[in-house]
């Protein structure tokens, strides 16, 4: 039943992802410094970041599993609002870290940070159903 909800909260959490990055292709691109090829997608598009994006999903909604365990959260609101928790509070500054240090524009960290944030929320929401 854990390995179900791990992995049902990672294909969420991915899912969002997908969504979230959709709706903000434009300014992420822009931010991030990446040119758009003539169909608007990232101009040397790999599968490997999806890949690489989908094990991570799997670690965090692990981790958080792990860690919701540990501290009896168990219903839907806590779940959510722990998730919240880990996204805003470890998962954002560090983002923030990486990106101010890389002389990245903040508008990027706010987009990744905001994915980071309501990603892990869902995760721990989709935890706390199983």
């Amino acid at each position: 039943m854990g390995i179900l909800a791990v992995l049902v909260a990672a294909i969420a959490g991915f899912a969002f992802g997908a969504v979230w990055y959709m709706m903000l292709a434009g300014p992420w691109m822009e931010a991030a410094g990446i040119k758009a090829g003539p169909d608007g997608r990232p101009e040397n598009d790999s599968p490997l970041p999806y890949i690489m994006a989908g094990v991570a999903m799997i670690v965090v909604a692990g981790m958080m599993r792990h860690t919701f365990a540990l501290s009896g959260i168990e219903t839907i609101g806590k779940g959510f609002l722990s998730g919240l928790g880990v996204g805003l509070f470890f998962i954002s500054p560090w983002i923030m870290i990486n990106n101010g240090y890389g002389g990245r524009p903040f508008k990027l960290t706010l987009i990744d940070a905001g994915y980071a944030t309501f990603g892990c929320a869902i995760i721990g929401l989709v935890l706390t159903l199983f």
